[in-house]
């Protein structure tokens, strides 16, 4: 008569090492799916923006919205102006792979990171608790009538309207660690008018954050695998690799072979160690 058989402790073990092996080469995979699967939702998000944009242009006399003075709040100015149109689907605001918190700073005005949101804090003496993690280029926004600076960005660089040539590398708006941010290329003609290198260097550490002013790193961030995501100002959108930030038409004057450019002779030892191994541009 046979007697049934069952599992030896070699045996057992040697299936859950299989088991172990198949789930250590399976992980990483999964893992980038995961967040291919993010990053692709984080697109449809600003597809959604670039709609909203769009419709808030239209019904403004074809203008990005206006600072509003002295009391103003230009960096996010945008979330007060475009609120009727997104009120409703609050929820992209946040890229889904920014799923942390604000970094607390010991203020209303937590500042974000790769994977955090921030909150928009104070305008006019009123608090916005929204949590995003998206932010504006400021340098799209319409001046007010003899307005001839924002937060000492001369207003002669913005666009102002959205019907220009080149639209499909200017940005509008993109996966942020603040509200926004008016970048510079770090090229001499900028300087000459008064904005200083902070507004164009990269940042030392994924996620740096030197105060509002330094408005390249606000962008600069390694999101989506050494990328983030952009919306453009003919409303498309895609993910665009971190140097190549540099090379995009932020203002009217921008540089796009400035210094920290392939065609500005920028030395790979000249970058952040953590950004020497990412594609250059």
């Amino acid at each position: 008569m046979n007697k049934s058989r069952g599992f030896t402790l070699v045996e057992l073990l040697v299936v859950i090492a299989i088991i172990a092996l198949l789930m250590a080469i399976l992980m990483p995979t999964l893992n980038r799916v995961k967040k291919q699967a993010k990053s692709a939702a984080c697109k449809m998000n600003l597809h959604q923006w670039g709609l909203i944009w769009g419709i808030y242009c239209d019904g403004n006399d074809g203008k990005f919205c206006t600072d509003s003075g002295g009391g103003g709040w230009p960096r996010g100015k945008w979330i007060v102006a475009l609120r009727s149109e997104y009120q409703t689907k609050s929820d992209i605001l946040r890229c889904p792979i920014a799923v942390n918190p604000p970094i607390d700073t010991g203020g209303i005005e937590n500042h974000g990171g790769p994977f955090n949101s921030y909150y928009m804090g104070k305008t006019g003496g009123v608090v916005i608790e929204d949590e995003c993690s998206y932010g504006a280029n400021c340098w799209i926004y319409a001046p007010l009538p003899g307005q001839t600076e924002i937060q000492n960005r001369p207003t002669k660089w913005n666009w102002v309207r959205p019907n220009v040539r080149g639209t499909n590398y200017i940005p509008v708006f993109a996966d942020s660690m603040w509200r926004g941010g008016g970048p510079t290329s770090g090229h001499s003609s900028e300087v000459r008018t008064g904005l200083g290198a902070e507004r164009s260097n990269p940042p030392a550490d994924d996620g740096q954050w030197d105060g509002a002013k330094h408005e390249m790193k606000h962008f600069c961030i390694n999101r989506h695998h050494e990328k983030i995501n952009m919306l453009f100002m003919d409303w498309s959108q895609r993910s665009v690799d971190l140097k190549e930030l540099w090379t995009l038409k932020w203002h009217r004057n921008f540089n796009t072979r400035g210094p920290w450019t392939r065609a500005g002779n920028v030395l790979p030892r000249e970058w952040p160690l953590w950004m020497r191994g990412f594609k250059d541009y």
